[in-house]
């Protein structure tokens, strides 16, 4: 199957993942809606995957590590061959690999992940061996704003830079609205982009909704021996009028009004 556009990706993700979320009355939508531009062109014209093979030594590795916004990654993935309909359907159900928080038995998925702050180390681990092994696939990790309240982040973050992981980019959903608040006000991250230029790492910040500063910067190389992080500045809610920016919609799933007046603006945007 031929990668989609990532205009055409981004909506229909959206639209799968508004339904996975309303039927299966589950949460965290507006950060699944949040990170759903950075993965539509990470899937149309950056990856390089297999859906054939997942296991596929030549493939890049994309570690989710915001696990709780899973219905977003299971839509892209699905929209991109990965799987059946079928399969995305059954999310949530009893029996389902597609559990509410990213599980690495569905096809292209890295790791389990929703334990915050983990898997950062894990990426930077198999950077490391993919460095070591002389191979040439590179390893991106995407982190929440809020789960850089974790120190464990901030270990992997030294550890990258001292091992010159060149082949790792670390992208950072900053929506700026975490499960308690905003961010400045439950942890302030300020100044952002001087901290990983302190820590020595190719420093980007970008419109996270712009799919051409988007694949601009994750294809960004200057040639140094230093990691990369992407500070993707985006809003919770990303394409819903009343979804957008509200602490709300961490946790809260779409009625039947709601959710035709979200898909109605998906389609239409």
């Amino acid at each position: 199957m031929s990668k989609k556009k990532s205009v055409e990706l981004v909506k229909n993700s959206k639209l799968k993942c508004l339904k996975l979320v309303h039927e299966a009355n589950t949460s965290h939508i507006g950060g699944a809606f949040s990170i759903a531009d950075v993965l539509a062109v990470l899937y149309s014209d950056v990856l390089k995957y297999n859906v054939a093979d997942t296991a596929w030594i030549g493939r890049d590795r994309l570690f989710y590590s915001k696990g709780h916004a899973c219905t977003i990654l299971y839509a892209t993935l699905q929209e991109c061959g990965f799987f059946s309909q079928e399969i995305l359907d059954s999310f949530s159900k009893d029996g389902s690999y597609l559990t509410s928080h990213i599980n690495h038995k569905v096809p292209g998925i890295e790791l389990s992940t929703g334990s915050l702050g983990h898997a950062m180390s894990v990426a930077c681990g198999v950077a490391l061996a993919c460095k070591l092994k002389k191979q040439t696939w590179k390893t991106y990790c995407i982190v929440s704003d809020g789960e850089l309240d974790e120190g464990s982040n901030w270990e992997a973050i030294m550890f990258a830079a001292h091992h010159e992981l060149s082949n790792f980019t670390l992208i950072i959903d900053y929506n700026k609205v975490q499960s308690f608040g905003n961010t400045k006000e439950v942890m302030n991250l300020d100044p952002l982009k001087a901290k990983f230029e302190a820590f020595n790492f190719n420093t980007l910040e970008i419109d996270g909704h712009n799919h051409d500063e988007i694949l601009k910067s994750l294809n960004y190389n200057n040639n140094s021996h230093k990691p990369k992080v992407i500070i993707a500045n985006t809003i919770k809610g990303k394409g819903v009028n009343f979804m957008e920016h509200q602490l709300a919609w961490h946790y809260k799933s779409p009625n039947k009004e709601q959710y035709e007046e979200a898909k109605k603006q998906i389609k239409g945007s």
